[in-house]
């Protein structure tokens, strides 16, 4: 019975995907600009891997080229899919534009298949291009340049192409399925490829060092986003709003009426909003905290990794250690004069904001890769110094816990709150719209981080400038 119901309702996502395929690969305006592009750049490539090759060799210097080819090949595979996304922006408002959404919205499908459908034919056109495009370059730079990948590259390169365009093309199309015109999805269009260009820089980063592996990963966490943004989009799409929906306006005054109705809730003065309303929210982000733990253990036992690959003079750090110069330094001794307690919490709260913001766009993951930074930091000086013959304890209990009593609880509702504020950008918006459930969302975010982060993170940089240098002094110097 399960095999046949999805049998049934992948047929009707399929009808459609089939119906919007033809339709595009009819329209040569689309298709003909795509496929003269996604040829040429790949030639080009080709000639820019086979003078890079060739300039590198007379400085003897040809692992710079070595390394540069195989991101030429990733750049070939990302630079058709920046192209053809024009297809996912228009896949529901452009439609809506032509006049011709209303015949499909009448179909006995149901809103997913009308979705999935869509999903799977925007999907189409970006990944043939991105296959057709890396193939080319592949049989271009191996005839002029020699290059030979290895096969296993070759499968996490495309393996990465479409991940990539997964993530692209869900984002569009939730982007098409609630604007209400071509011009502003096109402008949306900038929140997708501008994360999508940095995160190519990164991974440009990770080849250039020849960290091929950590590849992996990066097509996990687009794996994750991906399934989220489809989440949301399906969450989110309702036939009856797309056609009731005539012109976005942006109404700052509702926006913020509505943002301060659900931040003050029951509230009549700042001691009963802080029992009734923020101890509630960060109440509700306690679950996702218990995520946080294991996000910021992950990113200490990478730091502990780490400190193997990339290994510290152990003479350098007992010399360090023994004369009292990382109490001073780490500790803050020689930084009170230029730093205090309120720069340190606005560190703090920066921090906070800027993982705050990344998560706001990936639903929680980027949010959460910024949180674990710090945890990684000091996993590796913790197993920098044990391999140096240095207790670790010591450096934990002196450097770090006197303020990461106050600081770590932060960090984790802090964390509970990003990734609560992901999760119900995926949540169906029951008896409220899309805007009043994001901002009910914002609201219990800004709770958490008013009327409790905040204040902890305020405490944890008190305690951390005025206890735990002359603390740390004093262990070490004993």
């Amino acid at each position: 019975m399960v095999i046949k119901r999805f049998r049934d309702f992948l047929s009707g996502a399929l009808l459609v995907t089939g119906r919007e395929v033809r339709e595009q690969f009819r329209d040569w305006r689309i298709i003909f600009p795509i496929v003269v592009l996604t040829l040429f750049f790949p030639v080009l490539m080709n000639y820019t891997a086979n003078r890079l090759v060739n300039f590198v060799r007379q400085y003897d210097a040809p692992i710079i080229g070595e390394r540069l080819i195989p991101f030429l090949l990733m750049v070939v595979g990302f630079f058709p899919m920046s192209i053809s996304l024009v297809i996912a922006l228009e896949s529901f408002v452009g439609e809506k534009e032509r006049l011709t959404i209303e015949p499909l919205l009448c179909t006995p499908l149901s809103d997913t298949q009308l979705y999935v459908g869509k999903l799977l034919a925007s999907l189409t056109p970006p990944l043939l291009a991105s296959y057709l495009g890396t193939t080319v370059y592949l049989i271009g730079v191996t005839h002029r340049v020699g290059w030979r990948a290895d096969p296993l590259f070759l499968v996490q390169i495309f393996v990465l192409a479409t991940m990539q365009a997964l993530v692209m093309v869900s984002g569009s199309v939730v982007i098409s399925s609630q604007t209400t015109s071509v011009r502003a999805a096109n402008l949306l269009a900038s929140f997708i490829i501008i994360p999508m260009a940095l995160l190519l820089q990164a991974e440009s980063g990770l080849m250039l060092w020849g960290r091929y592996e950590a590849l992996w990963w990066v097509a996990v966490g687009l794996l994750i986003v991906a399934g989220l943004l489809i989440r949301a989009g399906l969450a989110q799409f309702r036939r009856e709003e797309l056609l009731e929906r005539e012109m976005d306006t942006l109404n700052l005054r509702w926006i913020a009426q509505t943002f301060w109705r659900f931040f003050k809730g029951e509230g009549r003065s700042v001691w009963s909003w802080w029992r009734a309303e923020a101890l509630a929210s960060g109440r509700g982000a306690l679950l996702p905290s218990a995520l946080t733990i294991l996000v910021l253990l992950l990113g200490a036992y990478v730091g502990v990794t780490q400190a193997k690959v990339f290994v510290l003079p152990a003479e350098y750090l007992q010399e360090f250690w023994n004369s009292g110069e990382i109490a001073k330094r780490l500790g803050g001794l020689q930084l009170l004069p230029t730093y205090s307690a309120g720069l340190v919490w606005f560190q703090n709260l920066r921090a906070i904001l800027l993982a705050s913001i990344g998560g706001f766009f990936t639903f929680g993951v980027l949010g959460m890769l910024v949180l674990l930074l710090p945890f990684t930091l000091i996993g590796y000086f913790a197993a920098s110094l044990a391999q140096a013959g240095i207790s670790p304890w010591v450096f934990l209990g002196a450097f770090i816990l006197p303020h990461a009593l106050l600081e770590v609880p932060a960090i984790l509702l802090a964390g509970g709150a990003i990734l609560r504020m992901g999760a119900s950008f995926a949540a169906p918006a029951r008896g409220q719209t899309v805007g009043e459930a994001w901002l009910k969302a914002l609201a219990e975010w800004a709770k958490v981080m008013f009327g409790l982060v905040m204040p902890l993170l305020l405490g944890a940089a008190l305690v951390e400038m005025l206890i735990t240098p002359r603390l740390a002094l004093w262990l070490i110097s004993r």
